[in-house]
């Protein structure tokens, strides 16, 4: 009898002790929960021609940003296809393909597969979320091309709960919040350690401007959670910017302090430069005291360690939010050439709204209020290009506004106030209103 994972799909092995450790390694990464590894390597001690934890492996460490293992990984897992089912082989041609960093081939790949084989969960997973193939592919309708894929995959699924977290989140990031945190709730029913389940009903609360229920449930949620697991430092980052937006700077500035700087952050490298710098940009532009400053050296250091070339765009925008905080303004200079050297080469996919934000950024440090108004605002019509979450890109909007007020540009920034506040409640946001009367 054929040996399977949870999702029924055959596995090429002869140990049951391989597969255990695999199915259990594979439901920690689908959750973003610490651990995965050590039970990869029980499964690989079990049958080192396993090719299927191979390549799982391969996948855990490059969002760990730990490359050249990925890579090694991957060329195991290549080496050892041919002995492996259709599936299988699929399977590992989409992984591997996305740790080559070939994201265009990845998706073409990955459409294919799931189309064969719908419930091959770890395989479509790199489609998926603010960060994945589509988020970063530069689409201005990334959310609407994820919501649409797992529409059609839908029908072959049943209540699972890895499954309605990403179909959950995919409603609430184009608009359905209601749907979408319901679906949400349910998959936290089903597995309650799921952190992107956790990850999604934050998103909820924060498009339904519920910021004190949101701030109540990350609170509850996280101290079961390990430090060292995927999204602590960002379910954190949610909740500082609710902490934020309820009035309480405090407790936001102790989590950043306790969670989500770089020095005390476990966060994949990308997902910590975008959390710390952000908050600080936001600490920066709402005018909250005492000032920061000190704090952006180690982001700094942060981005110069891990991106220190232009080339991914969503660290790019938050590295020059460092950079230009900090004054550092050869190294802010040094990346919107090397961005425009590849928008010029046809290599930046997200186009020119990259480089306008970093120097939207510049300009709003240095006190060019003009200036950052007209650069950020050649941006924003196609601002979820650069990828991320609604919640993540509102910074943009926000320094925006910010940029607006402070030029005198009150009808402009009363103009995007009152949209956002038609599609949610927010008590900055209204502030913000009452200084910038005009319509």
């Amino acid at each position: 009898m054929a040996l399977t994972d949870r999702f029924g799909l055959a596995l090429t092995t002869d140990s049951p002790h391989a597969v255990e450790s695999y199915i259990r390694a594979v439901d920690l990464m689908l959750s973003a929960n610490a651990g995965a590894e050590t039970l990869l390597d029980a499964a690989l001690d079990a049958d080192p021609d396993f090719a299927l934890a191979h390549i799982a492996r391969a996948r855990l460490c490059q969002v760990q940003a730990r490359i050249p293992e990925a890579k090694e990984a991957a060329t195991r897992a290549r080496d050892l296809a041919e002995r492996v089912t259709p599936r299988e082989r699929g399977h590992i041609e989409t992984i591997a393909l996305v740790i080559d960093g070939l994201g265009a081939q990845a998706m073409a790949r990955l459409d294919a597969h799931v189309a064969e084989y719908p419930r091959d969960a770890l395989a479509l997973s790199p489609a998926l979320g603010v960060f994945g193939l589509l988020g970063f592919s530069g689409r201005v309708d990334h959310h609407e091309a994820q919501l649409a894929l797992l529409l059609r995959l839908a029908p072959q699924w049943d209540e699972d709960w890895w499954f309605l977290t990403y179909l959950g989140w995919a409603r609430i990031e184009t608009g359905d919040v209601g749907t979408g945190a319901h679906e949400v709730e349910r998959a936290l029913a089903l597995n309650p350690h799921n952190a992107f389940a956790a990850h999604a009903r934050a998103h909820g609360y924060y498009e339904a401007g519920d910021t004190e229920s949101g701030a109540a449930f990350i609170e509850a949620w996280l101290p079961g959670y390990d430090r060292q697991s995927q999204l602590h430092c960002h379910l954190s980052w949610h909740r500082a910017l609710f902490e934020l937006a309820c009035g309480r700077p405090e407790q936001a500035r102790a989590l950043y302090e306790d969670a989500i700087r770089p020095a005390v952050s476990y966060a994949p490298p990308l997902f910590n430069l975008a959390d710390a710098a952000s908050f600080l940009w936001r600490w920066k532009i709402y005018g909250e005291m005492p000032p920061l400053d000190d704090a952006w050296g180690e982001v700094i250091a942060h981005a110069a360690r891990n991106f220190p070339r232009a080339g991914i765009p969503f660290a790019d925008v938050h590295a020059a939010l460092a950079e230009a905080a900090s004054s550092d303004d050869a190294s802010l200079a040094t990346r919107i050439a090397q961005l425009g050297e590849l928008l010029e080469g046809g290599r930046l996919p997200q186009g020119a709204i990259v480089p306008a934000l970093c120097a939207g950024a510049a300009a709003f440090a240095r006190g060019d209020y003009d200036g950052a108004t007209e650069s950020l605002g050649i941006a924003l019509p196609e601002l979820a290009r650069i990828g991320g979450s609604h919640a993540q890109r509102e910074l943009f909007e926000d320094t925006y506004i910010a940029a607006c007020l402070r030029a005198g540009r009150d009808d402009k920034a009363a103009e995007r106030l009152s949209a956002r506040l038609e599609r949610r409640p927010s008590a900055r946001d209204s502030g913000w209103l009452a200084k910038a009367p005009a319509r």
